[in-house]
């Protein structure tokens, strides 16, 4: 097998070329926001990735983890993370200060099919950490607007004070080009003003989907999936053009460890982007 490549250092795929943490602060309880910008500015500004990859980010005497890149790659330069505290890596990088270096390596994975989804309608569901790849590609949509046909946002959480990037949905909710509903399964501010419900609540809200010219892409919690995808299928959409992200145990980002192994698919070389076919297939990829 070959090793996938890390286009910072090509010639050395497990090597981490430092980082700088420009600026950090909390989302929710247990998760930060982190932008970062490559030391040598001249890789920062050559950094190449598409939308939906993730890079690994390691602390000296912690480790590393792989992570998906919550920026978008039109807006070059800085790279910025979704994390929540989960592990040895996640603790040490929480316990950092602005201006502290990191490593980074990669990007891996292969990412969503911009190209095919280009022209098209996009419908985005996300739910909890979810939104952490799928900002990338909903600010990538944003940013070149006149590529895509609609652009369609359900964000769903379990309180308001758990919607990761919630004031930042809220002023997108401001934008005419876009059509974004935002949920919580339950209000614990009691000032909450869009939908209380599941994240399948909001579907009733979305009309006259064009299901052959329609992408939809997913990610959050295990237990959303099963009745998202049900919504979906509902909508007539293809099951080959509806796009999970899945970032099932990925330990190393090149497909040497072994670790997110399912028969012959590797998550971090063969996905982490999967369609529903794939998912239907292989059972164990969510």
């Amino acid at each position: 097998m070959s090793v996938e490549k890390n286009e910072l250092n090509p010639n050395n795929p497990f090597l981490p070329e430092p980082a700088r943490i420009v600026r950090m602060y909390p989302l929710t309880d247990d998760v930060k926001f982190f932008q970062v910008r490559i030391a040598d500015m001249e890789k920062a500004l050559a950094f190449k990735y598409c939308v939906g990859q993730f890079a690994m980010l390691s602390v000296l005497g912690a480790g590393e983890a792989p992570f998906s890149i919550s920026s978008t790659p039109s807006r070059p330069g800085l790279l910025e993370f979704c994390i929540r505290k989960a592990g040895t890596v996640t603790e040490a990088l929480f316990k950092l200060k602005e201006n502290d270096l990191i490593g980074i390596r990669g990007p891996y994975g292969n990412g969503f099919p911009v190209e095919k989804i280009k022209g098209k309608d996009v419908l985005i569901v996300m739910g909890g950490l979810g939104v952490a790849p799928l900002r990338s590609v909903l600010l990538y949509c944003l940013d070149n607007r006149d590529q895509f046909r609609r652009v369609i946002l359900l964000h769903g959480a379990k309180k308001p004070s758990e919607m990761i990037f919630r004031e930042e949905f809220l002023d997108l909710k401001q934008r005419e080009d876009l059509e974004c509903y935002l949920a919580v399964d339950e209000d614990d501010t009691k000032e909450w003003k869009e939908n209380v419900g599941v994240v399948t609540t909001l579907f009733p809200k979305i009309n006259d989907i064009n299901p052959e010219n329609t992408f939809s892409l997913v990610c959050g919690p295990p237990v959303m999936y099963k009745f998202v995808l049900k919504e979906l299928v509902k909508l007539n959409i293809p099951k080959d053009q509806i796009l999970m992200t899945l970032e099932r145990r990925m330990k190393c980002g090149v497909g040497k460890c072994g670790h997110c192994a399912i028969d012959y698919i590797y998550t971090c070389l063969d996905g982490p982007v999967f369609t529903y076919w794939d998912i239907i297939h292989m059972r164990e990829l969510i």
